[in-house]
């Protein structure tokens, strides 16, 4: 099993558009992967469920756990981090 630490930055936090990519790229991969709010009394969700997902409630600027385990977790892994390291795949438009 491994797992990284990641801060989630996007605005939307892990709802709606964001939760719906971070669930399909986590589908990806065969092995077991949940993710975790930090600071929170929630168990860990099942990363491939966009209801458990949803359900953790992870808004802008919280930290997030993510652990996988099995056949190319650390692939997953490296996956999730860069789709969040990247907003999502999203480019923010400076307010004028």
């Amino acid at each position: 099993m491994i797992s990284t630490i990641i801060t989630i930055d996007h605005p939307a936090g892990l709802h709606a558009r964001p939760a719906a990519q971070f669930v399909k790229t986590a589908a990806r991969f065969p092995c077991k992967i949940s993710v975790r709010k930090l600071n929170s009394e929630k168990p860990p969700a099942n990363a491939k469920s966009p209801l458990s997902v949803l359900t953790l409630g992870v808004n802008q600027g919280d930290t997030v756990e993510i652990i996988a385990e099995g056949e190319e977790a650390q692939a997953a892994l490296e996956a999730l981090v860069e789709l969040v390291k990247s907003n999502f795949g999203e480019t923010t438009v400076p307010q004028a």
